[in-house]
């Protein structure tokens, strides 16, 4: 089991108030999911922390070999007030073959989909609930 260690924001971001204009890339929830990867490590150090600017070391390899890869996937809110989450493996399994394609280690399916729900358990208020709305969330590997 994915042991992912959890730091919630406390400066939590107010929720839009019309779900009829949500947009699609304006608005950030409280929080995202991180994990690193070190050769001979594999990935490690699974955590949820408060949203923030990603941090480059200016020789970063993706900054000179353009390697990023990122897939997009949507959490549905069901009308019992559930939620719902469309093909998150099949997401993760395009997202190693993309890994493959560039050269980059693959990542475990699993702990992916253990990341990505807990980080839904953890934002779940910034799912909505109005008809034809979802939440759209981006895995990416940089």
């Amino acid at each position: 089991m994915l042991d992912i260690k959890i730091t919630t924001s406390t400066n939590l971001k107010e929720k839009p108030a019309d779900e009829s204009k949500l947009g699609f890339a304006k608005i950030r929830t409280d929080h995202m999911f991180l994990m690193n990867y070190t050769e001979g490590k594999g990935w490690h150090d699974a955590r949820i922390v408060p949203y923030a600017p990603l941090e480059l070391d200016p020789a970063a390899m993706v900054l000179h070999y353009a390697q990023e890869i990122f897939e997009g996937m949507k959490c549905y809110r069901r009308k019992d007030g559930g939620l719902q989450l469309f093909r998150p493996r099949d997401n993760f399994e395009r997202m190693n073959r993309s890994a493959a394609r560039m050269g980059m280690p693959d990542i475990d399916v699993e702990q992916a989909l253990a990341g990505l729900v807990q980080l839904i358990k953890t934002d779940r208020d910034w799912v909505p609930s109005a008809p034809g709305t979802s939440l759209y969330i981006r895995p990416t590997m940089i």
